[in-house]
């Protein structure tokens, strides 16, 4: 195995300073940083880096010039851009079925001008070539940037918990396929959803051991584990990753509640054990928080739950065990009507995705952004919200200068108006449009 399929890459650290000599570009509005909203704030843009972040009547001492800057709209709000852990496609494009980077490049840019500007790009169980092949697309794509990462959505999973995805394709784990997948991702594979009670998952050799010597992430999920073999499989991917010199990573819940068996007083599963987890920082749990997968009660719950952490001045802030995601499919962003996820045949109408047989709810149709709204409609304050959609997804991936509107980060943000649609996207500061364009 080479290098590159050990070692996840774009692992950068912050630069030091921002070069004074670079073209300017000073924006202006609420601004929501990883702790804390400005309400009359500015973002100071130099070349691909944020030069600055503060109050607008700050900015002057800090040698920025504002007196000229007209004020912002009513409403204007300046956000991260975001980073999205689990996404399938969108623009009518399917990462499952792309065979070209173009068709791969269709989505992303779907997602990049709604505000999300680091996307990792999953897939569904599928027959061992296919997933191979699939993998070798993507990895052409995360070489150029354009994706930060690849995430396969089993085959190693429960084929009572299968969701939308092929029962007849999912394997007991197999660590000779986990290299092979990690080899074709050239470095990109980031995580794989697993399900800790099939056979070869958990134990010595297995696959999710063998996951974190490729440098990826076990993520738990289509699973009808019970707590015990729940809480076996995190405490063995935690030790894995001691082993492997990367204590402090967590490990990922794929989309949480989703796909695994029902949280009972008597029988509590899988989602008690992630919960624990997540409480004790162990696990960030994904939240697919877009008003179908979830009732903005369970939202609201599992953040007040497992999401707050104290900062380095006391104070409790943001939901640093909460990761929220689309799961989205070829749908984002499209009308209703007919689409494929992988070998399945999806419907889509009134903006939900059902499988055409069966009717089960079959991934998203929302953006990242949509998303983030729907959580602060739920009840999330601003800051958690954001934060959960860019700054604890970046943490999870090990991305340093993405996810969050801090100084010597690369400049990524989001314009939105005071409902949260989008109206400009930076990425590295340059103009990609917006959801409008």
């Amino acid at each position: 195995m080479t290098d590159a399929a050990r070692t996840p890459p774009h692992r950068t650290n912050r630069p030091p300073q921002v070069p004074a000599h670079l073209p300017t570009q000073v924006l202006a509005g609420r601004v929501v940083t990883p702790t804390s909203v400005l309400d009359d704030g500015v973002v100071v843009v130099q070349g691909d880096r944020i030069a600055w972040v503060g109050e607008r009547n700050r900015a002057t001492a800090a040698g920025y010039d504002v007196t000229d800057l007209a004020p912002a709209e009513p409403g204007t709000t300046l956000v991260p851009g975001l980073v999205d852990l689990h996404d399938h496609g969108g623009g009518g494009a399917s990462f499952p079925d792309a065979t070209s980077a173009e068709e791969v490049l269709v989505a992303a840019r779907e997602h990049l001008r709604h505000g999300t500007t680091s996307l990792v790009a999953s897939l569904v169980t599928a027959p061992r070539q296919v997933l191979l092949e699939r993998v070798a697309t993507l990895a052409d794509v995360a070489g150029t940037g354009d994706l930060v990462g690849i995430h396969l959505e089993g085959p190693f999973l429960s084929r009572a918990r299968c969701g939308a995805q092929n029962p007849h394709d999912m394997l007991d784990g197999d660590p000779v396929l986990v290299r092979e997948i990690a080899a074709a991702a050239r470095g990109h594979l980031r995580t794989m959803t697993v399900a800790p009670e099939v056979r070869g998952v958990v134990g010595p050799g297995g696959v999710i051991e063998t996951l974190v010597e490729v440098g990826a992430l076990p993520s738990i999920g289509h699973t009808d584990a019970t707590t015990e073999q729940t809480e076996a499989a995190i405490a063995a991917a935690l030790a894995a990753l001691a082993a492997a010199g990367r204590p402090g990573a967590r490990l990922t819940a794929t989309h949480l509640f989703n796909g695994m068996r029902p949280l009972h007083h008597r029988d509590p599963g899988p989602i008690a054990a992630c919960l624990a987890a997540a409480a004790r920082g162990q696990m960030v749990v994904e939240l697919v928080a877009d008003g179908t997968h979830l009732a903005h009660g369970t939202v609201r719950s599992v953040v007040g739950l497992v999401g707050a952490h104290v900062d380095a001045d006391g104070h409790v802030a943001g939901p640093d065990a909460v990761a929220l995601v689309t799961d989205a499919m070829a749908a984002a962003g499209m009308a209703d009507g007919t689409y494929e996820l992988g070998p399945v045949r999806v419907a889509v109408a009134d903006g939900v995705a059902r499988l055409a047989d069966g009717g089960s709810i079959a991934g998203g149709t929302s953006h990242l952004l949509d998303v983030v709204r729907e959580a602060v409609a739920a009840g999330v304050g601003l800051v958690d919200a954001v934060r959960a959609a860019s700054w604890t997804p970046a943490v999870v991936l090990g991305l340093e200068d993405v996810g969050g509107l801090v100084t010597g980060r690369r400049a990524d943000v989001v314009r939105t108006d005071a409902d949260l649609r989008v109206q400009q996207v930076l990425r590295a500061g340059a103009d990609v449009g917006g959801a409008a364009d």
